[in-house]
This record gives structure tokens, C-alpha cells and sequence, in this order.
């Protein structure tokens, strides 16, 4: 009994990391097109003759957009765990942890900018998000979704080899440096994010009535 138990949680966990794994492509594609309907929004906001109206849209569409980028980066966080991550039954992409990391410097840029007004940092924000998006969608795609393919990629042109290239397999030496790195990215970033709070915040001490 107690090792049926141990089975189902563990079966139960797998699914559970495998569906968010399968998810985020999804959602890294809703968050590049939406990156990318600025252009779109702001010419349709120009042909909106009631302010308020304007006002809602842009609103509604900063808050989706913004929203759907936390929400990627929270779900991204599960590849940061080295027991889901170095685990060589699930097959993760091996560069999801890169992915995160991208992702977190793509938002660490729009808090200390603003890529709705400034161009310099919504090119810096695009490109981090094409990257980030890449690292992850590839290897999802050629390597966790491609892996019975094995057969038909060495019959077409023996490239079998490349969805045993992009999972996390029994050889963890790359990944887990791939780690390491994505850990090391993190912390230092938080870090950088901290420090540039604490110069920007003002305090202004209580006054008595």
C-alpha cells in the first residue's frame, strides 16, 4: 500500500510537470504576439474617438500583456528545481532554464524602463523575448514532441540524434551547468533589480499631525 501511494504521487507529479512543460509553448507564443500587437493597438487607439474608451483598451491590453509574461515566468520557474529538472525520466527541454532566465532579464528591462515609450528598450525587450521564447519552443518541439521520431529523422537525413540532444538525458554534466549558470543568472539579477530599487526609492519620513 504505502508504495502504491508513493507510485500515485509520483505519477501525479510527473503529469503535472509534463502538462505545465507541454502548456508553455502556448503561452509563449500568446505572450510574443501580444509583445508584438503594440503597433497594432496603438494605431487602433488613434481611430477611437472617446477618450475613456481609449483609455480601457490600453489599459486592458498592458494588463494581459504583462500579466501573461509574470505568469509564463512563474510556470518557467519549475525548471529551476534541480529534482524536476535533472530528472532523466521526464525529458525536459535542456535549455528551459536558460529560457527562464531570458525571460527574467525581458522583465527586469520593462521595470527599469519603459518599453511603451521608449524604443531603444522595446527593441531590448523584443529581442529578449525571441530568445528566450527560442530556447525554450525548440528543444520542446525537436526534442521532448520529436522523441519517437528517432527512426524517421535517421531514414530522412540521420539526424536521430537530435531530440536525445535537446532533453535532459542520463549525461547531466551539460545540464547541470545549465543550471548552475540559470541560478547564478537569477540571483545576480535579483540582485541588480534590489540594488536599482533601493536607488530609485525615496523615503520621506512621517510628519506629526
Amino acid at each position: 500500500m504505502p508504495d502504491q501511494q508513493a507510485a500515485l504521487v509520483q505519477g501525479t507529479q510527473y503529469w503535472l510537470v509534463l502538462s505545465i512543460a507541454a502548456i508553455l509553448p502556448i503561452l509563449w507564443s500568446f505572450t510574443l504576439a501580444l509583445h508584438f500587437a503594440r503597433p497594432y493597438i496603438v494605431r487602433y487607439l488613434q481611430s477611437l474617438t472617446l477618450r475613456f474608451g481609449g483609455d480601457v483598451w490600453w489599459l486592458s491590453y498592458v494588463l494581459m500583456r504583462d500579466a501573461l509574461m509574470v505568469i509564463t515566468l512563474a510556470l518557467s520557474a519549475i525548471f529551476l528545481f534541480p529534482n524536476l529538472y535533472l530528472n532523466s525520466d521526464l525529458g525536459l527541454p535542456i535549455t528551459a532554464p536558460l529560457a527562464s532566465l531570458v525571460l527574467f532579464w525581458a522583465l527586469f528591462a520593462k521595470v527599469t524602463g519603459d518599453s511603451d515609450d521608449n524604443a531603444r528598450t522595446f527593441r531590448i525587450v523584443s529581442v529578449l523575448l525571441v530568445i528566450a521564447s527560442a530556447l525554450y519552443i525548440i528543444p520542446q518541439i525537436y526534442g521532448v514532441e520529436a522523441g519517437d521520431q528517432v527512426a524517421s529523422l535517421n531514414s530522412i537525413a540521420g539526424l536521430g540524434g537530435i531530440p536525445g540532444a535537446l532533453v535532459v538525458g542520463q549525461d547531466l554534466s551539460l545540464p547541470y551547468a545549465i543550471l548552475n549558470l540559470s541560478l547564478l543568472g537569477f540571483a545576480a539579477t535579483g540582485g541588480a533589480m534590489f540594488l536599482w530599487f533601493l536607488r530609485k526609492s525615496k523615503f520621506e519620513p512621517a510628519q506629526a499631525a
